[in-house]
């Protein structure tokens, strides 16, 4: 059977990275080669700049790591494939775009994403978009 491709959202990474539940168990699940998170060097940047927030600044550092370690450990761990584009989708939100132009140039069949604009979409083309939980509980039961 192949590996389920996933083109996991920035606010996922965020989660998995800072803390445990759902997108922390999809990041461990795929540090062993059971999926494939696929991501860019878009979805990257925006990474790195949300966990330079000044929100984030006492729970990395609780972590005793740094947003760029953090970032570099998640890379040992994803696909990281050229920035893709597609016409817009997301008019409310056209930076959400890229996470769509991801998933579509990498023939990835879900998201897993925690946005409203993308869970509203509910899917694009044959990509199901999903929050953490709602594909964890399909991805165990398969």
């Amino acid at each position: 059977m192949p590996k389920t491709r996933i083109v996991p959202d920035v606010n996922v990474y965020v989660s998995g990275l800072l803390w445990t539940g759902v997108p922390h168990q999809l990041l461990q699940v795929a540090e062993t080669g059971a999926l494939t998170l696929v991501t860019t060097p878009a979805i990257v940047e925006e990474l790195r700049e949300v966990l330079d927030r000044p929100k984030f600044v006492k729970r990395i550092a609780a972590l005793r790591t740094s947003a760029g370690e953090l970032v570099e450990s998640l890379l040992t761990t994803v696909e990281v494939m050229q920035n893709p584009r597609i016409r817009a989708v997301v008019r409310q939100d056209p930076d959400d775009d890229k996470i769509l132009a991801c998933a579509v140039a990498t023939r990835s069949r879900w998201i897993i994403s925690g946005d409203g604009h993308l869970l509203t979409l509910g899917r694009y083309k044959r990509i199901r978009i999903v929050t953490p939980r709602e594909f964890w509980d399909v991805w165990t039961k398969r």
